[in-house]
């Protein structure tokens, strides 16, 4: 945090056990050792030398891995926002702007990796912001549905977009916890995707007993469930961004 703000560094490597930090810059060699001085913990520069590095590999395998899971979910966004419409189902309109605010925090990811802490942390809080404000949408739309008669869903559209979006989501999962990081914006991002493969599966059971009720009920408490689950999750994320 205390590097923060000089646009010349372009990677930090930790050395926790060792006590040392290795500085990737472009120049502000003065700027960054007072910063470390400022600290008062006994820094001081071991040596400075020229590099030819200007790729870092941990960073650009973060980037690929989020721009893979983005693209899942903004085409699942895509295909269960048009499909919710059509079939008239609120479990799968809710569960297309969960991928819609998971792919917002995709996207947000892709722009802190190699960014500094306090960077990524920010990241996590606008996340965390932005599912709230579509869960209390949702809960609006929900509440309107309960209280107006609605056509009841196709149940069997219901059903198989999700079973795809399930594996969709499964897969996003097993990539994201592949990479084994405990930086913020990816722990953020498999919590949403955690969720995910949770209101998947509820969309999916909403989808059984509405055929088997013959109601729209299910299908609407499935809908108010996803809303539920998104605000735990963004009070995770706030949390997280705090850490």
């Amino acid at each position: 945090m205390q590097l923060d703000g000089i646009s010349e560094i372009k990677h930090l490597e930790f050395d926790i056990p060792e006590r040392k930090l290795i500085v990737f810059h472009d120049g502000q060699l003065e700027r960054i050792e007072n910063s470390i001085i400022g600290l008062n913990l006994g820094g001081k520069i071991l040596s400075t030398e020229q590099s030819d590095q200007n790729g870092f590999s941990k960073d650009i395998q973060q980037k690929q891995l989020l721009l893979a899971v983005l693209s899942i979910n903004f085409a699942f966004f895509l295909i269960e926002i048009t499909t919710g419409l059509i079939s008239r189902s609120m479990g799968l309109v809710a569960d297309s702007l969960d991928m819609l605010a998971d792919s917002f925090v995709y996207g947000i990811s892709l722009f802190s990796v190699g960014g500094s802490l306090i960077r990524k942390k920010t990241t996590a809080k606008i996340a965390g912001y932005f599912q709230i404000t579509l869960a209390l949408i949702g809960f609006i739309e929900v509440l309107r549905r309960f209280l107006e008669i609605e056509k009841i869903p196709a149940f069997s559209t219901m059903i198989i977009v999700s079973v795809f979006a399930l594996i969709a989501n499964s897969i996003c999962l097993h990539l994201l916890q592949k990479s084994k990081s405990k930086e913020a914006h990816i722990q953020a991002s498999m919590i949403f995707t955690s969720n995910d493969v949770i209101i998947n599966l509820g969309v999916i059971i909403a989808g059984v007993l509405v055929n088997w009720l013959n109601s729209n009920k299910p299908d609407l408490i499935i809908g108010a469930i996803v809303f539920i689950l998104v605000v735990q999750g963004a009070l995770r994320i706030l949390k997280l961004g705090k850490a």
